[in-house]
């Protein structure tokens, strides 16, 4: 069978993006991960949020080998991924108002703490009052989103504002508005979308710079071993005993 032409060009689309993002948004990564590095050496906790698919790069920093063990999911009942059923509910969900605040007041999230809040758009409901509950609460938030939705799209929000617009940090992922990279004749809608590869990228190289900020400081990063190689769950259980109490996944 010979190469396909349209997975080539979705392949060259994702690095060129991957390559805009590392050269364009470096130095807000940089400032993200040294806000992260900032919370662990103090004793704060780290956590990420994301509704649909956009939760996928949240996800992809939680719990998992060569990650920061400290890093949390906050998670919105309904919103995290589509084995909700209808899967349309979780699209609905985000344009909920008061969801944000109620799931933030009964989480263990407090000031002095770092958010990490993913929306490709950033303009429904949940994604921006979270930020500003957060904000509200004294935590730090850092914002991975699309800033050509704020300049393409309108705001969902009753403010009319955008998640970057409530974030003391913010990263932008490049993509265009749809989230499709490809077109083709015969084929009537946009394809191929790079969001999630280029948004986990974003998301690993900010933990990739934390760790590098904790280490020059002369912080051992709490990182966590895949539990699939020789020692990997004897290391893990070391570092979940030292930081038991910023680690929520395991209650």
């Amino acid at each position: 069978m010979s190469e396909s032409k349209l997975a080539g060009q979705f392949f060259d689309a994702a690095i060129g993006l991957l390559r805009r993002a590392r050269d364009e948004e470096s130095a807000n990564i940089a400032s993200a991960g040294s806000a992260l590095a900032d919370a662990v050496a103090a004793g704060g906790r780290l956590f990420a949020f994301g509704a649909g698919h956009s939760s996928l790069a949240a996800q992809d920093v939680v719990y998992r080998a060569g990650g920061l063990a400290l890093m949390n999911l906050l998670a919105v009942p309904g919103v995290v991924g589509v084995d909700v059923m209808p899967a349309t509910l979780g699209s609905a969900l985000e344009r909920v108002d008061g969801l944000a605040a109620a799931v933030l007041d009964t989480s263990p999230a407090t000031a002095g703490d770092v958010l990490v809040i993913v929306s490709l758009s950033g303009r429904n409901a949940l994604p921006v009052e979270m930020a500003m509950n957060a904000r509200a609460l004294g935590l730090t938030v850092i914002g991975v989103t699309s800033v050509a939705y704020a300049e393409e799209t309108t705001s969902r929000h009753v403010s009319g504002t955008f998640l970057k617009d409530h974030c003391d940090i913010v990263i932008d992922s490049k993509i265009a508005v749809g989230d499709a990279e490809l077109t083709h004749e015969g084929i009537e809608a946009p394809f191929a979308p790079a969001s999630t590869v280029v948004t986990s990228a974003l998301m690993q190289a900010m933990m990739a710079a934390a760790a590098e900020h904790l280490a020059a400081r002369g912080i051992e990063p709490p990182l966590l071993r895949s539990g699939n190689v020789d020692g990997g769950h004897e290391w893990n259980g070391r570092v979940m005993a030292e930081y038991r109490d910023r680690i929520f996944f395991r209650h």
